[in-house]
This record gives C-alpha cells, structure tokens and sequence, in this order.
C-alpha cells in the first residue's frame, strides 16, 4: 500500500515538473519570439496619443511599431502615466518605454537608453494677449506650468522666483494656461506648436526661441537584453527611408540628421541606502502633511456644515425640497471625486470663459469645494439614518411638552442622534484625509504630490512610496484613536458612571 502511494506521489511529481518545464519552455519561447511590453503614455501629441477609436497613434506609436518589423519582434503596448515609466523600467514590469522621453545624464544613470530618434527642444507658450513674457529671463517671479518628471519641470526649477505648478500630463498644463491660472508653460515645441496648429487651443502662442536642443530616446532597464535589438531596428529604418516618411506624416517637413549614438554613456551610480533616502526626504514630505492636514480639516467642516443642512432637507415634506436634496446626494455620491475635481478646476473656468467672462480659481479653494462638496453628500445621509434611528416617541414627548419642531431637532433629537453618528462620521473623516490625495492631478502640493515630485527626480518609487504610505496611515491611526476618544466621552454611560 505504502509503496502504490509513493510510486503515485512520484508520478504526479513528475507530471507537475514536466508541466512546469514546459510552462517555462512556451515563456522563454515568448520572450525568443520577441514580444516586447512597450510603455507609453498617450497624452503627448503629436507623439502619443489616442485616436478617436480608442487605438494609440502618433509619431512614437508609428515608429515603434517600424523599429519592431524591422528588427523582427512584436509590440504590446502599455498606457502608464509619463512619472510611472521609468520606476516600471527599474521594477521591469515593462521592457522598455517609447513616450518623447528626453535623454539626460541623470535619466541615463537609471535607465539605458536606444540611439536619439526624434530631435527637439523646449519652448514657452503663453496667452496671446501677454506681451511681458518673450524670453527665459522675462519668466522670473512669474506662474509657469510644467508637466512632473520632464525637463521642462527641471529647466522651469531654474528660473528666479517662479511660481513652478506640475500637471500629470501636457494638455492639463496648457489648460491651466488658458484658464488663466499661470502666466507660461515650458514645454517641448512640437507638442504645443502641434495643439495650436490643429486649433485645439486658442489664444495661445509660442515665444519663438527654443530654450534647449533635446533627443528622445527608447528607454529600456539597465543592461536590458533589447536594447541592441532596439536599436538594430532603428538604425534600419533610418537607412531604408522609413523613418524619413513616418516623419513627413506627422510633422510635413525633412527630418534633422540625428547622433548614432546616445549622448549620454549608459552607467550606474552609487545609489543612497533606502533609510538615507527616506531620511532626507523627510522634512518635504512633512511640508505636504501640513497641507494635507489643513485641506482635510477645512473640507471636513464645510462638509459637515452642509452635510447637516442636505441630511435634514432630506427628511422634508416639502417635496422639491426633499427631491433637490435626493439629487444632490445622488450626483456626487454617484460620480468619481477626481471627475469632480477635474470639473470645478478645469472645467468651470473653461465654461465661463466661453459665456465671455473671466474666471478662475484658487488651488486650494478649488480642491476645499471638490472634498467639501462630495463629501457632505455622504454626511449628508449618516446626519439622515442617525436622525431617523431615535424613536419617534421622543419628538412626541417633546411636542407634548410644548417644543416646536426646530427646538425639538436642536435640544432633544440631534443630540442624541449625533451620538450615534460619530462612528460613521470618524470613517468620513479618515476617508477623506486620504482622499486629499486625489487633489495632486490639480498641482496641489499635499502629502501625496510631494512624494511624486522626490521620485520624479530620483525615480526612487518604492522608498518614497512605502514612506508616504506610513504617514498616512500614522496620520489614519492618530484620527482613529482621537474619534474613539470622542466617542467614549459622549457616551451616556460613560457620562453617568463618572457622575
């Protein structure tokens, strides 16, 4: 018996190894057939961007796609936001990225990069109407947008007294532009020369002075195995005519003669432990839990205010009143909080601004509205339920007693049913204290975006990350034990055993 049950477990090993083998075999058969995951972010036009079926196209799209049948290998492609890309790389979850990343020292020490297929530069857009700016020098002390983790980002650092806002991607940064919110955006000059021409933006112009002459380069993880492969294809395209026309397509003239070598040495460096790392962003992570602070406690108390007075209209038997306050609740609990926020930063000022009147607003006021606003329709219904789980009697008794309906809501039944809301209103509270994240797409400076702006410049993911990740949960426990202690104190029972 014992030696059946040995020569069975012995077989069904060896079935699971050789099924194993060949599960391996058909991955690295994958690999030799050259099937390569291929970032990009598609919100760079002309470069990368989606058509209007939903597909990528653009000149990145077009020339990986030539590279790959030139070199015999196939592409998937990948959406990631553009600060994501090189993090991925290092992690190798993608093998390599085609999204106009310009090639940099500081790039080329983390990443390896292909020879230079597409040669650029920086440009200054501003409003058609601004005639102060019409150099670098002339952007001092002013508002300039910048996309995170771009050299734009880097060379808008540089200038004296700026006032640097960074847009997760182009098109949200030239919006800020025609909102009016900032005075210039430092960009690369096809992408914005390309939003103008096709009239996608209006009222915009370019300061006819490059600030830079950059490459872009396919971005692959250090001593990645195809990068030679990468590049065979590209230097194959480049001969044959390909490239010539793929860039007529796109840009209607003759492409520049381009380096056959990437200017920058793929190298490593010596790289900070993970605890020196964190330690010295420390003290900037903690400028952002202040403004995650004050935006959360500010938005909390609007949002209770309001949440309050929505709740009780809730309970009204007057019914448009009743009905306007179901909508509310309705709309904002039943839409996402970063299309809310999209919307009143970037989409009210846009409205107004094509009924002919000038609107913006504030960072920080419009990021307060968006939290106060989603959330007093979730108040809104804990105030409701707490309101209607004390007895019924007890309105009688107080009616009986002589109380009219607004003194019997304020001294007898919100008292007692606010007891019962602190529970659910402590969870508002955490969710909302981390939800301030979400305000970062507006190039609010809180916790969050503050972590995306140290990896931008050292593409340390997982460290500043993990960091972030504990203040916010040392920030959660703290409001926890706060409500709890709450919660003891306006326990009844509590009250009366301490009497």
């Amino acid at each position: 018996m014992f030696k059946c049950t040995f020569e069975r477990c012995l077989h069904w090993c060896l079935v699971l190894g050789f099924s194993c083998w060949l599960l391996t075999g058909c991955s690295v058969n994958s690999v030799d057939g050259k099937t390569l995951r291929v970032a990009t972010e598609p919100a760079f036009p002309p470069f990368e961007l989606q058509g209007k079926s939903g597909e990528l196209e653009g000149f990145s799209i077009d020339l990986m796609k030539a590279v790959a049948n030139a070199a015999n290998f196939q592409v998937d492609f990948q959406s990631l936001p553009f600060d994501g890309i090189i993090p991925a790389l290092q992690a190798k979850t993608i093998d390599a990225a085609i999204s106009s990343i310009t090639i940099t020292p500081e790039r080329a020490k983390t990443v390896a990069f292909s020879r230079p297929y597409f040669k650029a530069g920086l440009a200054i857009a501003t409003r058609t109407d601004n005639q102060d700016i019409t150099s670098f020098d002339s952007l001092q002390n002013k508002k300039i947008a910048v996309q995170i983790g771009t050299t734009g980002a880097e060379k808008a650092k540089s200038v004296i007294g700026a006032q640097v806002r960074s847009f997760d991607s182009a098109p949200l940064a030239l919006q800020e532009l025609l909102n009016g919110n900032v005075d210039a955006v430092i960009n690369d000059a096809p992408v914005t020369l390309y939003a103008i021409n096709t009239n996608n933006l209006q009222g915009i112009k370019v300061i006819q002075q490059l600030l830079t002459e950059e490459f872009y380069g396919i971005a692959t993880a250090q001593n990645s195995p195809y990068l030679s492969l990468i590049n065979q294809g590209l230097t194959k395209i480049l001969e044959n005519g390909t490239y010539q026309q793929i860039y007529q397509k796109w840009f209607k003239s003759t492409p520049p003669i381009l380096p056959e070598k990437s200017l920058f040495a793929n190298q490593n460096t010596d790289r900070l432990n993970s605890l020196s790392l964190i330690l010295q962003s420390l003290p900037t992570l903690l400028i952002g839990v202040l403004v995650t602070l004050q935006l959360a406690l500010i938005s909390i108390i609007f949002g209770l205010i309001c949440g309050s007075l929505i709740g009780i209209f809730r309970l009204s038997a007057i019914k448009p009143v009743h009905w306007l306050a179901r909508a509310y609740v309705d709309f904002f609990r039943g839409t996402p909080l970063l299309v809310q926020i999209f919307m009143i930063y970037f989409g009210l000022p846009a409205f107004f601004q094509e009924l002919g009147f000038t609107f913006s607003l504030n960072r920080l006021l419009a990021g307060v509205i968006a939290l106060s606003l989603n959330s007093s329709a979730y108040i809104a219904e804990i105030v409701r339920a707490g309101i209607q789980s004390i007895e019924i009697g007890q309105a009688e008794a107080a009616s009986s007693l002589g109380l009219n309906s607004l003194q019997t809501m304020r001294h007898v039944i919100f008292p007692q049913a606010f007891r019962r809301m602190i529970p659910p209103l402590g969870n508002e509270f955490i969710s909302l204290l981390k939800d301030t994240s979400l305000v970062a797409v507006i190039g609010f400076e809180e916790l969050f975006r503050k972590g995306q702006l140290i990896v931008a410049g050292n593409y340390r993911a997982f460290e500043i990350y993990a960091a972030v990740a504990v203040i916010y949960l040392c920030l959660t426990l703290i409001s926890s034990q706060a409500i709890s202690q709450l919660e003891k104190q306006m326990n009844p029972v509590n009250s009366k055993s301490k009497n």
